[in-house]
């Protein structure tokens, strides 16, 4: 089951980063909480994910 989430995982960022014209490696840095991302790729994503921006911040609970 490992190697199946583990594939979907990378076709999913593959996926997303193509459309939002970012580098895949970018979006799992994000993912992994290693880059800080800008304002403008947030809302590329959103768009892309077809949700408000503020839906894919932590909340302050989290941090």
């Amino acid at each position: 089951m490992d190697k199946l989430a583990k594939a979907l995982g990378e076709r999913s960022q593959d996926a997303l980063a193509l459309a939002c014209n970012i580098d895949r490696s970018y979006v799992g840095r994000i993912e992994r909480g290693e880059v800080n991302i800008t304002v403008e790729k947030l809302y590329r994503i959103a768009g892309e994910l077809a949700c408000a921006p503020s839906s894919l911040l932590p909340q302050p609970s989290e941090i």
